[in-house]
């Protein structure tokens, strides 16, 4: 792989509560360039002039638009893959990550991916969208796009999601069983895929789900930095600026891209 790319997903059409996660990819830019930190991971990787910027997608981002969006998406993820790139897209809603995958597959047949988040994402359906950013991962899965599937940090895990996990095979590292580094020991291709909401909210209010009793920023890193595999490509999602008026969710979400840049660079 040459160097990570990011790439902005400005879509949130999916959400089911709250609209805003569609104008996150510029607050973490700002956040990520800002000279309130250096451009350093804690890996002792500088990050600085060691990665690419696609820019934003243009989408449409209405329910009328959203499979062209998707296409649109698949699209641009498997053109930095043809380039050998390793693309690092800042969502949007995590209903991203579906056609994001879906690029990926040709290309990682045996993805294992490991995603961070309060909510397993795994419903067939809900609200009647069965593209809504509570579905991605049924989607993925029903559809093969991963060979396994770990989901770190989940804490609202219902009777439909669980029976779903079950029929998937999804391996699910509930909040309190944590820390789960014996989980994440795949030798990869690893994708990532971390959902702001896995954190506790006192760390990242940001979010359109507020999840008490959640991950912090510490714990957080510490698992990123903790995943041996190679890691080919990752998205990080469900920032809502809408609820970050002071920008303290988006410096986080900066941080944690630049400490996943690192761990890319550094493999």
């Amino acid at each position: 792989m040459q160097a990570p790319v990011l790439l902005g997903i400005p879509l949130d059409v999916n959400s089911s509560y709250l609209r805003g996660p569609a104008d996150a990819p510029a607050k973490i830019r700002e956040a990520l360039a800002s000279n309130a930190s250096n451009q350093w991971s804690e890996l002792g990787v500088c990050v600085e002039g060691a990665f690419e910027d696609s820019g934003d997608l243009n989408l449409g981002n209405t329910l009328e638009t959203v499979d062209e969006d998707f296409r649109a998406i698949s699209a641009a993820i498997n053109d930095s893959l043809f380039k050998g790139k390793t693309p690092l897209s800042l969502g949007g809603d995590h209903s991203v990550t579906y056609p994001v995958i879906r690029a990926f597959n040709s290309h990682f047949p045996d993805l294992t991916m490991i995603h961070f988040d309060a909510h397993p994402d795994l419903y067939d359906e809900f609200e009647g969208n069965g593209l809504s950013h509570a579905c991605p991962f049924a989607r993925i899965m029903e559809e093969k796009l991963a060979k396994k599937l770990v989901q770190i940090g989940i804490r609202t895990l219902n009777d439909h999601q669980h029976k779903q996990a079950q029929k998937f095979g999804v391996e699910i590292v509930p909040m309190a069983a944590l820390p789960a580094y014996n989980f994440i020991k795949d030798p990869g291709p690893i994708y990532v895929s971390f959902d702001m909401d896995v954190l506790d909210p006192a760390f990242a209010p940001g979010v359109s789900h507020w999840e008490p009793g959640g991950m912090s920023v510490r714990e957080a890193i510490s698992h990123l930095h903790a995943i041996k595999g190679k890691i080919v490509g990752a998205d990080v999602v469900e920032l809502n600026p809408a609820r970050d008026p002071r920008g303290i969710s988006a410096a986080v979400a900066a941080k944690l891209v630049k400490e996943i840049l690192g761990k890319i660079l550094k493999n």
